[in-house]
Order: C-alpha cells, then structure tokens, then sequence
C-alpha cells in the first residue's frame, strides 16, 4: 500500500538561547511532523556554557557548528544559522525548517522560508518576541517540552489527571480567559454550518492560521477537544461516519449563551 512521504525538514537550533532539557521534547514534537533530516546547533563550542548540550550531541546526530565569538556583545551565531538556513534552502530538498532559539533575529529568516512555500516550525520560550512568533507557521513554546522531564511518576500523577489538564491551568483560570474565550468562540463561528455546528479540525485549523503559538498544552490540556470540553462553552456532538475511521467531533456554542448574544 502505498503511503503519503513523510516531510523532510532542517533542525537549527541556536544553543546560546536553547535549554539542552528540551531535546527529548523537541525532537518527538518535530517528528510529528515529519523526519528531521538535517539536525545541526550552532555555538561557541569552547564556552563552558555549552557543556549540557556537548553531552548530548551524540546522543541525538546532531551536528555542531562551531561559531567564535569575535566581538563582545555580538551574538556571531545567528549569522551562521541564517547562512546556513539559506544555503539549505537552494541545496537540499527539503519541506520546511524548525528553528530553534527566542531570538527575534531570525523573524526575517523565517518571513523568507515561508515566502519559498516552506514550512516553517518554531521553538522558543514564552519570552520570545511576538515578531518571530508571528513569523512561523506553528510556534511551540519550549516550557511545554520540558514541563516533566525532571519530575518523577508520583509527581506527574495518573495519566487521567494529565488528560484533564490538572496541575497547569485550573478550569477556572480558562473560563475567565477573555481572550481564549473569544478565540474559541470566532473560531467556531467561522467553521460553523446553517445549523451551527462547526467540525473541530476546521475550529483547529482556523484558530493555527490565526495564532501560531496558540497550543493547548499552554492551558493544560493534552488535546484541543479537552480543552475546548473544559471551557463549558459548547455542546459537543461525537459523530460516526462508515467512510471515516474513529469518530468525528463536532460543537455548537450552548444555545443559552447565543440568545445573550
């Protein structure tokens, strides 16, 4: 049987303004995506800064660049990242580039990525300028991927606790969240039909076109579906389809909250 090719996709991450903690995290969320193809890190490699990740460079393929700090106070790495990213972009054929750092120097090279029709995935703390988010197709935001990576079983809790979004961000905190509410609720207008009910991969789609770093591991939640569930803003309907497998999840804002509208 044959099957859709994976995409093939260039990881460059800036080690100055990357925590080593999060390659685990990273490299499973890429490969929902697609196959890292080209996995390099740019550096001073011969500042003892850099020793957490020269401990896991092997570990993971990951090629290291090096890139001497010539003047104090100038960041040389995004330089080499940004060359490297270009030649990348004429030279292989890839499908698109996850770009690795919290710095708003590469908005520019991710603009450009996109304008050539690729792909483009950011990673970077919630510190990172709006500019550079705003840039990416999809912006995940690291503290997500290392939330657990130091804590044990017992303090990560049951697995339906995590369902539940428990210890992140409390249904109250989502409920009186104006802006996700209002997110939620344009979202599902756009996607809706004569009927009002509005399928949740468009409600999805919509809402990754609208706000790249939106995710809703930030509020807690595992899946979109759950957190949507939380906020009580909607009345879910879980269809069957024969030419479908599994089954299809569709919501309409409660009629008590549209006729207060």
């Amino acid at each position: 049987m044959k099957t859709d090719p994976q995409l093939k996709l260039a990881v460059l991450i800036d080690a100055d303004n990357t925590q080593p903690a999060i390659i685990d995290g990273l490299l499973a969320e890429i490969a929902k995506y697609g196959i890292a193809s080209v996995k390099r890190i740019y550096g001073d490699w011969t500042n003892p800064n850099l020793r957490g990740w020269k401990e896991r460079l092997l570990e993971y393929a990951i090629q290291p660049v090096q890139q001497f700090a010539y003047t104090t106070g100038k960041n040389s790495t995004d330089s080499a990242m940004i060359i490297d990213a270009m030649d990348l972009l004429y030279t292989e054929n890839l499908d698109g580039f996850c770009l690795v750092s919290s710095d708003s120097d590469f908005t520019r090279l991710a603009a450009r990525l996109r304008e050539d029709g690729k792909l483009v995935l950011g990673f970077g703390q919630q510190k990172t300028p709006k500019p550079f988010v705003a840039a990416c197709d999809k912006f995940i935001y690291t503290e997500i991927l290392q939330a657990n990576v130091s804590e044990s079983d017992e303090e990560r809790g049951s697995i339906a606790d995590k369902e539940m979004g428990k210890g992140a961000a409390p249904p109250a905190d989502i409920k009186s969240d104006k802006r996700l509410r209002s997110l939620l609720l344009s979202a599902a207008d756009e996607a809706a039909d004569e009927f009002g009910w509005a399928y949740l991969g468009e409600v999805g789609t919509y809402i990754a076109n609208r706000l790249p770093e939106f995710d809703p591991r930030n509020y807690g939640f595992r899946k979109l579906g759950e957190l949507i569930k939380a906020t009580n803003l909607f009345e879910i309907d879980e269809r069957t389809n024969p030419m479908v497998p599994g089954k299809q999840v569709y919501l309409r804002v409660k009629q008590h909250r549209a006729r207060n509208q």
